[in-house]
């Protein structure tokens, strides 16, 4: 019987280093796999043991999920929408202010060292209090002094100067968050290598276009991690203007606690939907940090 020939293998033979490395990449992701099972495991024997202390103080769980959507539905839509528009006012000024910082003009120099200073020295429950109360006696002051003046302007002006809630909560915290997010963007500029604006001016670029067209879009790549951290520190922060009658999600909380006694339930509530938000927020800031690297790679 004729014994059948065994064809030779064709193509290269297998790289033992190549092989190598994909064992050793799939052994770091069950690592690592491993390592997200054993954490969740720790923090639902946590949550159990909360679970367990509220059940053992008569927690009112019914109370909360009847009353959950509510607060959910009309606090966490202000929440939300206060600290969007704060952190996009904020970032515009700290823009602004990191500019003034880096000039060599001495106005720019004081107007933003002063801007830094005083809104970084100062509480920013303080900082409310003086926008939402003191303004509008600066206001009815300037109105005031337009009609007996006969100067309508002022008093034009002087309406400019009473603010709404949500008004003077967005413009509070802009400004307290603008000053701290000023040293994030003037660091995140001086990062960048200084052969990047030696080169742009090698190219015939201004120094505008050298900030908005090399030095900005690097700077940013830097500067996202530590905005997604202010964002997420303003969401929390934004629970101040419920002192004002904001109906964000302490004012709702607070306002069925006192009506019904359920301060225990209400505010833990309130203390789980922050949470969400801000595990929420530190996802998405995870993935546009993610994409923007992939960019800058390519």
């Amino acid at each position: 019987m004729a014994v059948e020939a065994i064809s030779p293998p064709t193509g290269p033979p297998p790289d033992p280093d190549f092989q190598m490395g994909l064992d050793l990449v799939s052994y770091q992701q069950r690592q690592r796999r491993l390592l997200s099972i054993k954490i969740a495991i720790v923090w639902l024997f946590l949550l159990s043991l909360i679970t367990g202390f509220l059940l053992l103080i008569e927690f009112d769980f019914q109370y909360v999920i009847d009353n959950a959507w509510y607060v959910i539905r009309e606090g966490a839509k202000w929440t939300i929408i206060i600290s969007l528009v704060s952190i996009s006012v904020a970032t515009i000024l700290a823009l602004c202010g990191a500019l003034g910082r880096l000039s060599k003009n001495s106005i720019a120099l004081g107007l933003s060292g002063f801007y830094i200073s005083l809104f970084r020295g100062t509480p920013l429950l303080i900082q409310i209090f003086v926008i939402y109360l003191g303004l509008p006696q600066v206001g009815k002051a300037l109105t005031l002094m337009g009609a007996s003046q006969g100067m309508p302007f002022l008093s034009t002006v002087g309406g400019w100067f009473i603010l709404s809630p949500i008004q003077s909560g967005v413009l509070a915290l802009s400004l307290n968050y603008g000053a701290y997010m000023t040293e994030i963007f003037r660091a995140g500029i001086q990062s960048i290598h200084h052969g990047q604006h030696e080169a742009a001016i090698s190219l015939g670029l201004t120094r505008s276009q050298t900030i908005r067209r090399v030095i900005l879009p690097q700077a940013v790549r830097i500067i996202i991690p530590d905005i997604g951290n202010q964002f997420i520190a303003m969401q929390k922060d934004s629970s101040l203007v419920s002192i004002m009658g904001v109906w964000e999600l302490t004012y709702m909380a607070n306002r069925l606690a006192r009506k019904d006694i359920k301060f225990m339930e209400m505010f833990l509530l309130a203390a789980a939907m922050y949470w969400l938000l801000t595990i929420i927020s530190a996802w998405l800031e995870g993935l546009l940090e993610k994409r923007l690297s992939q960019a800058y790679e390519r």
